[in-house]
């Protein structure tokens, strides 16, 4: 398992500082929010995207890939009843992807609630439908460029698309995909009344990528999330991947955030 800090806590930051930062601190990787980079990730030039993996690369740290992918532009829905509004969305998908890519980037995290929320006039089957063809077409795209693409179930206070990791497999299994996987997020998880060791050990052949955070919305370890037996069951399925602190409360400062969070998870996955 490897330690990684997503960057939009980082506010104000350059990217290049918030991988110095990492890699001083001790974290193997980081997670980035496209919106971060630019409005529109269409914008970032070759020359720019090569600028920020070299400036990864320096600090010896991995970029994991991006996440909140559907934040910006505005107007951005992937289960939309309109289709025009939907190919946009797969458009911008696809260019997310080249990105990722172009970072040296292995995962996309598939969460962005309000961009996937059924609406009340919608009906529901048709909106399932409508995400599944989205994710099937990104999906198709993203394995040509080596990215695997996963999808998070987010608690009910946040959306009421996949609140759940069995209705997240139950999409993963009908897309048919070997790179459209699961993400697990420890808040979540936590907030929809799950077992957080249950769903890992339930649905570890799917698990491609990990969020760690507290039922407090922040830093690992700082609620009442009880942590050893979640290590102890991604330990138990060999999880291999990123464990990447995403937290949604940003004092009293990002390095303060990233330091304590690593100072707790380290000995712990050690």
């Amino acid at each position: 398992m490897k330690l990684c800090i997503c960057n939009e806590m980082f506010e104000g930051w350059k990217i290049e500082d918030v991988f110095e930062c990492a890699a001083g601190l001790g974290y193997k990787a980081v997670e980035i929010a496209p919106f971060t980079l630019a409005d529109d990730v269409r914008d970032i030039s070759i020359t720019e995207r090569d600028r920020i993996k070299k400036a990864a690369e320096d600090s010896n740290i991995e970029i994991a890939g991006l996440h909140w992918l559907l934040v910006s532009p505005k107007g951005l829905y992937v289960n939309h009843p309109d289709s025009e509004i939907r190919q946009q969305t797969l458009e911008y998908f696809q260019a997310l992807i080249d990105l990722c890519a172009d970072l040296d980037g292995r995962v996309m995290v598939i969460g962005s609630p309000q961009q996937r929320s059924i609406q009340e006039d919608w009906d529901s089957d048709q909106t399932w439908e409508h995400a599944r063809e989205t994710f099937y077409q990104s999906a198709m795209y993203a394995e040509s460029k080596d990215v695997t693409l996963c999808m998070e179930p987010l608690s009910d206070n946040q959306t009421n698309f996949i609140n759940t990791p069995a209705e997240a497999v139950k999409l993963i299994e009908q897309i048919d995909k070997p790179n459209f996987r699961l993400i697990l997020d420890v808040c979540s998880t936590s907030n929809q009344g799950l077992d957080m060791p249950t769903e890992i050990r339930q649905f570890s052949s799917y698990l491609a990528h990990f969020h760690t955070n507290d039922n407090n919305l922040y830093l690992p370890g700082s609620g009442n999330v009880d942590y050893p037996p979640i290590i102890e069951a991604l330990k138990e399925v060999e999880f291999d991947g990123y464990l990447s602190t995403e937290v949604f409360k940003f004092e009293p400062d990002p390095e303060t955030i990233a330091r304590q969070s690593i100072e707790f998870l380290k000995p712990l996955v050690e």
